[in-house]
């Protein structure tokens, strides 16, 4: 194992490990024992992308993904949820995509509202969701609904929830509709991309001490500050002059099992 990188060999890993459920690390750099799969499709939901092999995750979000999609499909127009990328069998660094989704605790849900959920395999391959974003990010579009920002709202308010991420138009529209309590705007952070899709980021489960959390998100709602990536999306500020005896950055380097909690060998080790 020692410099191969942590994707290939955590990639290659088609089941969970036979351990109790434990996350370990962080989001980014991390794994996890005893994964358990989404089921490919359940009454609510459909997991999309099946040959990534990614709909597996920690007991907590099979289980808030399950919850979150009987909600979704009390929505007008939606059948339930579209289920993206979750985490590899043993979670850690994946072969392609994401930099997070390591521990079983992150979970992409698509925006496009589903009319059915009798979609073949080969369907979930090539069936795209669909983008709500307007102006680079900075608007929501004509495909954004009342139905959208109710299940992102649900999604926060489940207390499990440590963050959404949403592109900044949809923050800001949220920020703008709600009209009751605002306590779970807190949790809904805008991040680049996220247009075609939500990002929910689980906390760590309780009596998971090898499990590291994100640092809260500031206190308030978080508006003010969306608001300002909206207008640095419509107006961007001048880039910052180039210091020309600043040292070059240094290219990402892959991960390797070193880099990872020392319980990371033995999820991928079980059998």
């Amino acid at each position: 194992m020692q410099g191969v990188e942590a994707k290939q060999l955590f990639g290659a890993k088609a089941q969970g490990s036979p351990q109790a459920p434990a996350p370990y690390g962080s989001y980014a750099k991390g794994c996890f024992g005893g994964g358990v799969m989404l089921p490919e499709t359940g009454p609510t939901w459909q997991a999309m992308r099946l040959s990534r092999n990614r709909n597996w995750g920690h007991p907590e979000t099979i289980d808030f993904i399950k919850k979150l999609s009987a909600k979704a499909a009390q929505q007008p127009g939606w059948k339930g949820l579209y289920v993206g990328d979750i985490s590899q069998p043993r979670g850690g660094p994946m072969l392609t995509g994401h930099r997070s989704h390591q521990i079983g605790m992150d979970v992409d849900i698509w925006m496009r509202p589903p009319k059915t959920l009798s979609l073949s395999e080969k369907d979930r391959e090539f069936i795209s969701s669909i983008s709500m974003r307007r102006a680079n990010g900075a608007y929501v579009n004509s495909d954004w609904t009342k139905q959208h920002h109710e299940i992102i709202k649900a999604a926060a308010q489940d207390r499990r929830t440590a963050r959404i991420f949403v592109f900044p138009g949809a923050k800001v529209q949220m920020c703008k509709d709600e009209k009751g309590d605002r306590a779970y705007l807190r949790k809904i952070r805008p991040w680049w991309g996220h247009h075609y899709h939500f990002h929910v980021r689980l906390s760590c489960p309780e009596n998971a001490p090898g499990c590291v959390n994100q640092a809260p998100p500031p206190a308030g709602d978080g508006c003010e500050s969306a608001e300002q990536w909206v207008r640095d999306i419509l107006n961007p500020p001048p880039p910052k002059p180039r210091d020309p005896n600043a040292p070059k950055p240094k290219p990402r380097r892959e991960l390797t099992m070193a880099d990872l909690p020392n319980q990371c060998i033995t999820v991928l080790q079980s059998r």
